[in-house]
């Protein structure tokens, strides 16, 4: 009878994990295995960025219900136009970190528009079983298929630059705004710089408190701590450029700041629920 017992017991732990197994399966591919790769200097932008003028306000918030009933075929094909990039062909830095940019955002978007009318990315986020997007969703370049979390981990988190997370976005209100222009390697520093001065901009992500010796981040700088520096002083040197003039010269007066981090507001970036 003990026999019996344990070999039930290990053929549902069996089950169990086959099943585990199948409902972590990728469950949207985008794009195909190119008959001819080309360096990521050489892919163009212009068809995405011509849906982020078109369907993205200067705050970042989307058009979600307009894109959807009209262009999902637009930006399917632009992701699959990715698709012929070559990650093993010489390109410069930034040419690469922009196509990653813009292969996280629009990856990211044409998930939301898979699952529209939501009211957050976190409704398609599962841990164990059903839909992830940011595991399930995924974008084959050249022969090999990225999740978006391997794009930002894997990826751009190792490319030295800090500044992606002001630039790639979750689709929700406390995320970096969506830049309403494809990223471009001959204007990434700009863009960048752009972003992340919108970004400290905003009362949700930076607010300063002198009297109180306080400052509130967002939660992004407290997930992705190790990204801007070891210690707490380190972290707050490497957002000064992007800070106002006042509050960098008040963060200078003293390196006796008590920092804590600013609660995530993960509400779709819809322009309809403003």
């Amino acid at each position: 009878m003990p026999n019996k017992t344990l070999l039930l017991i290990i053929t549902l732990f069996a089950l169990f994990v086959t099943n585990l197994s199948i409902s972590a399966k990728p469950m949207s591919i985008i794009g195909t295995s190119p008959d001819k790769t080309v360096s990521m200097n050489n892919i163009k932008h212009d068809a995405y960025d011509a849906l982020l003028k078109k369907y993205v306000d200067k705050n970042g918030d989307v058009d979600y219900s307009g894109w959807k009933k009209n262009d999902v075929d637009t930006l399917s094909d632009y992701l699959e136009s990715l698709s012929a990039a070559d990650p093993e062909k010489p390109a410069s830095k930034e040419n690469t970190l922009a196509f990653w940019i813009n292969a996280y955002n629009a990856l990211t978007i044409y998930g939301i528009l898979e699952k529209y009318p939501t009211s957050s990315i976190r409704n398609h986020t599962s841990k164990l079983f059903g839909y992830n997007i940011w595991k399930d969703l995924q974008l084959k370049v050249d022969e090999d298929a990225y999740s978006l979390d391997e794009i930002e981990h894997d990826i751009l988190r190792k490319m030295d630059e800090a500044r992606i997370h002001y630039a790639i976005v979750c689709a929700a209100k406390s995320c970096p705004r969506l830049l309403n222009e494809a990223f471009t390697g001959d204007k990434l520093e700009q863009q960048l710089v752009k972003n992340a001065k919108h970004f400290f901009a905003q009362d949700g992500n930076f607010q300063i408190d002198e009297n109180r010796g306080r400052v509130k981040l967002s939660s992004i700088l407290k997930w992705f701590g190790e990204d801007f520096g070891e210690t707490e002083s380190e972290l707050l040197e490497t957002i000064q450029p992007y800070i106002s003039e006042e509050s960098a010269e008040m963060l200078n007066s003293t390196n006796t700041w008590k920092v804590s981090y600013l609660s995530y507001n993960w509400k779709l970036n819809d322009q309809k629920s403003k």
